[in-house]
């Protein structure tokens, strides 16, 4: 076949299972066979040693926030933009091939979707959700999506349609980021929720709710978001230390992923194990997945610390946090997170007719977890990003 990428001699693990197959082959940006080398002709590049997984995806990140900065920025400057698109490369370069933005505030994020779709940019494919819909001086206020009434909040909402965005963003709690906002208090009535959930969904759009506290995170579910973002079970004994399993209930039922935002910096719990977060966050965690709650990996990164091309090595923290075998704790990065995400037909899994997002690392995951921090090559819808 013209102009076909060959890759020989692999392991090939498809996001479920590792495959017999040793090539794989990449044409027009798709994945276009994946069987023995003796069944395609034509040039073949010899991948010894390296194993192909699909490629990463970040569910939660902020391109406009710089992780060095401690504080929000006060607006939007048009100075990120350069920026933007160098976090981006970056990302691409660590094998993230798919990311989803939640929150910007003059949609840039969006412009920066649209060249890396077209190929003018090199990136993650992204999924964007524009200004998130937040309560008067509410976290992430800085960004213009307040709301103090209903109509006020479908405003905001019908304002993300119009710029043509992937998703909604609702915060459904306070965070740690804005100044004067508590992590444990709701930010909107059951009766707001459920309105902008189900007009998001009218419009075929899914929402993903910024969730700290208890209450906030039982609104969210009741309201029948797509995915619960932190879910932290914020209550009076601190972080994790409000976990109920009736509010885990309307999680299961109502089919929603969790997104915890495990970062490489949640090292520190491991670090010190004994003052009791690693334990509280641990059991929440376990309590979840025992009930069937399925998790998909994200970073938030661009928070203060965290970086946005971090999700290789946080997958590490991740895994034993939560205590995932290395197998699953992929699948929360690929496989799994299309699957949450809404794109599973496109990408997440090495599979003939998917785009070819496709991560090649020195050593195989399944073994040791830390060879997806060894990205060899890494291809973007057929775009090698490392070398052409």
């Amino acid at each position: 076949m013209n102009n076909a990428i060959n890759l020989t001699g692999l392991k090939i693990w498809d996001g479920h299972n590792t495959l017999e197959a040793d090539t794989l082959q990449i044409q027009a940006g798709k994945i276009t066979f994946i069987g023995p080398r003796e069944a395609v002709t034509g040039p073949t590049q010899n991948c010894a040693g390296l194993t192909a997984i699909p490629g990463l995806i970040d569910a939660h990140v902020h391109l406009e926030l710089n992780p060095d900065n401690q504080n929000p920025p006060l607006q939007t400057d048009p100075a990120v933009i350069p920026l933007m698109h160098q976090r981006a490369f970056q990302m691409a370069q660590a094998g993230i091939t798919t990311a989803r933005d939640l929150g910007g505030g003059a949609w840039y994020e969006l412009n920066l979707r649209d060249q890396i779709a077209r190929g003018e940019v090199i990136g993650p494919r992204l999924l964007c959700s524009g200004q998130p819909i937040t309560s008067p001086q509410g976290h992430c206020h800085f960004w213009g999506g307040e709301a103090k009434t209903l109509a006020e909040a479908l405003a905001v909402l019908q304002r993300q349609v119009g710029k043509g965005v992937d998703l909604i963003k609702i915060m459904a709690t306070g965070g740690r980021l804005t100044h004067g906002s508590k992590p444990t208090d709701s930010q909107f009535s059951q009766d707001i929720l459920d309105a902008l959930v189900a007009t998001a969904h009218s419009h075929k759009l899914p929402v993903a709710a910024h969730c700290h506290g208890t209450e906030g995170i039982h609104r969210a579910a009741l309201a029948g978001v797509n995915t619960i973002e932190h879910c932290s079970w914020v209550g009076r004994q601190g972080w994790a230390g409000d976990f109920q399993e009736d509010v885990a209930k309307v999680i299961l039922n109502n089919g929603i992923w969790v997104s915890p935002t495990v970062n490489r910096g949640w090292q520190r719990m491991l670090d010190n194990p004994t003052n009791g977060v690693l334990h509280r966050v641990r059991s929440a965690y376990q309590k979840m997945l025992s009930m069937g709650i399925p998790l998909v990996a994200s970073t938030d990164a661009g928070i203060p610390g965290v970086y946005h091309a971090d999700l290789p090595h946080a997958l590490r923290v991740f895994s034993e946090i939560a205590q995932l075998s290395p197998a699953q704790v992929l699948q929360t990065a690929t496989s799994n997170a299309a699957l949450a995400l809404g794109i599973a037909q496109t990408t997440g899994t090495l599979a003939i007719g998917r785009d070819a997002d496709v991560l090649l690392l020195d050593g195989n995951p399944i073994d040791d977890l830390s060879a997806v921090t060894r990205p060899v090559q890494v291809y973007c819808r057929g775009r090698g990003v490392l070398t052409d």
